[in-house]
């Protein structure tokens, strides 16, 4: 950094925050069958023009791996992008040069929850951590438990919307007021920790 200019991040030269970003990401993609691919993209676009929603995107798949190699990760992190993805594996498929776009995306997606960083006014982030957290906790997915917990993170009034909505489908049985119980929590329980610390260990072994 030049002196006087606490703030002026040099071309080429990551600041803090950009280079945990990179090295948690590349960490990460370590454990990506097939993750070193990225390197091999071409920018050829066909990911882009093959994926069904890129319309819907701030930056298009091509970017994504554009904007990585220009140490943006950041900028990537902060986008809708990540959170739009339908995981077609429609790009991963097509891409000629075998890139795994979408579990890079995937990668990408984990990366912003442990790092907290969200595109503003796109709360889909909130409906991921809400399933997670369900899931967590019941060993299943409960769309009234879903919904509930999605609305108390984002718009709390949208529920008294939705009463009405509810109470005619449990009457006719379509929806429980209780979730069901799956069998063997425990177990699902320790299966998910053992996950999890599988995931927190092997990047550690690798760096």
């Amino acid at each position: 950094m030049t002196k006087g200019k606490a703030d002026q991040i040099l071309p080429g030269i990551l600041n803090e925050k950009e280079r945990e970003l990179r090295n948690s990401f590349l960490l990460q993609v370590k454990n990506i069958p097939g993750g070193k691919s990225i390197k091999k993209c071409i920018q050829c676009g066909t990911c882009t023009a093959t994926c069904p929603v890129s319309y819907t995107m701030d930056i298009t798949p091509r970017e994504i791996i554009a904007l990585f190699r220009a140490k943006e990760i950041d900028t990537i992190l902060s986008s809708r992008t990540i959170w739009i993805c339908a995981s077609c594996y429609a790009c991963t498929v097509r891409c000629p040069q075998g890139v795994k776009v979408t579990d890079i995306i995937y990668t990408l997606k984990r990366l912003a929850i442990e790092n907290e960083i969200f595109p503003k006014k796109f709360p889909v982030y909130a409906l991921s951590n809400s399933f997670v957290w369900l899931v967590n906790h019941l060993g299943l997915s409960y769309e009234p438990g879903l919904l509930v917990a999605y609305c108390l993170r984002t718009n709390p009034f949208k529920l008294l919307g939705m009463v009405p909505l509810f109470l005619k489908l449990a009457k006719k049985g379509r929806i429980g007021f209780f979730p069901r119980k799956i069998k063997n929590k425990k177990n699902f329980s320790k299966i998910l920790k053992e996950a999890e610390i599988v995931e927190n260990i092997i990047p550690m072994h690798e760096s």
